[in-house]
């Protein structure tokens, strides 16, 4: 039997090609000093700037130009300051799944009695006050820009943990899929493979009774990036393949999906100490780990599943026994992510060697020892996904 659960959500999204006409008129209602988050040269010398602050009218504009992937927590500790030496009264994320990372736990600082958003990580409490959150974002990819979490990295410690609580959901999200036609290739397929990660590394595989309804959207919406991903991928200003990755990145994470069962992410545990480590992009180390992820953990008692992903998203024959169709459904991940995609398969590609694997693996597992979720997974198991994945 699934799951009890209780569902809220509380984000306003405007979604369009004249989504940011929309900004001024909700935000004028939080205040007048707004912090824009962003990172990048070319938020400016792409006109991008001029053009949201364009659209901000009257409210008076910080910036805050720090976000760099994987957000670093000095850096947030220097935003949530600016918040407070300047009364701001909301923040703005623009860009990707950092930027929006960056702001939310910027937010969150500046409301809170501590001057180090690291003292918040390490409480691991629901964060229940913050400045208002609007996003604005440039890329399909981690969806926070409705969801109520955000990964921060320790430069000091190189660990990567997030943080979570209501006050961080966005307040409102301005969606507007011709702000993702410029996304670089590289950029485009990372963000594709990290939707699909949240729905699969999330919910997909879990161990829970699952309602049949969310299952089935959970199948449609891995269709959606297996179909449009490709597509964007060559013809990156196709208005409905960014569209379609731009609204599937939000439900990914969103909540929805997930109701009634418990979130174990495997596979976002150990890229965590990837990124934390080694600092690669989110994206490509899931698409490097998940595979193997699979193929370590397939036997009788998980190739149902898998097979389900065949038969469901990657339209493998229905009379192809389970066992064979499980096997093909991980081959066609790799084919979608390596190939189609064209992401680098291995860790050595990234010059990433074994030699922090034990360390990495017994952090990944946490003071339990044991990443619990579709499968147990502990310190040696994690350590042998490490050395598939070289």
């Amino acid at each position: 039997m699934m799951k009890d659960f209780s569902f809220q959500n509380t984000t306003k999204v405007h979604f369009g090609q004249n989504a940011m006409d929309k900004m001024y008129g909700e935000m004028s209602q939080y205040g007048t000093k707004v912090l824009l988050v962003y990172g990048g040269a070319y938020v400016k010398t792409s006109g991008l700037f001029d053009k949201v602050v364009s659209k901000l009218g009257d409210l008076k504009v910080y910036e805050y130009d720090k976000v760099v992937p994987n957000p670093r927590h000095t850096d947030i500790n220097e935003g949530a300051k600016m918040c407070r030496d300047n009364d701001i009264d909301m923040v703005l994320a623009l860009g990707g799944g950092s930027a929006i990372d960056s702001a939310k736990a910027i937010a969150s600082l500046t409301k809170a009695d501590v001057d180090d958003i690291w003292e918040i990580v390490k409480a691991r409490k629901p964060i229940t006050k913050a400045l208002p959150i609007f996003t604005l974002p440039t890329m399909a990819s981690t969806g926070s820009e409705m969801d109520q979490s955000a990964v921060i990295s320790n430069v000091e410690t190189e660990e990567k943990i997030g943080i979570f609580g209501p006050a961080v959901r966005p307040t409102v999200t301005f969606d507007d899929p011709t702000l993702t036609y410029t996304v670089p290739p590289y950029q485009t397929a990372c963000g594709s493979v990290d939707i699909m990660a949240h729905t699969i590394d999330t919910k997909y595989f879990s161990r829970d009774d699952k309602m049949d309804m969310l299952y089935r959207m959970c199948d449609q919406h891995l269709k959606t990036v297996v179909k449009w991903a490709p597509v964007a991928m060559v013809e990156p200003d196709n208005y409905e393949a960014r569209a379609n990755l731009l609204w599937a990145a939000a439900w990914a994470l969103n909540s929805f999906m997930t109701c009634g069962v418990q979130q174990v992410s495997s596979v976002h545990a150990m890229d965590h100490e990837l990124g934390g480590v080694y600092n690669i992009v989110h994206g490509h180390g899931i698409a490097i780990l998940m595979p193997r992820w699979l193929r370590y953990i397939l036997n009788e008692e998980t190739a149902p599943q898998i097979a389900r992903m065949a038969y469901n998203v990657f339209d493998i024959d229905q009379s192809i026994p389970v066992m064979d169709a499980a096997v093909k459904a991980i081959d066609m991940m790799e084919d979608l992510f390596y190939n189609t995609l064209g992401l680098k398969s291995h860790l050595s590609d990234l010059n990433i060697d074994d030699s922090r694997f034990e360390e990495m693996a017994k952090n990944a597992c946490g003071a339990n020892g044991v990443i619990r979720g579709f499968v147990d997974l502990y310190p040696e198991d994690v350590v042998e996904i490490f050395k598939l994945c070289l």
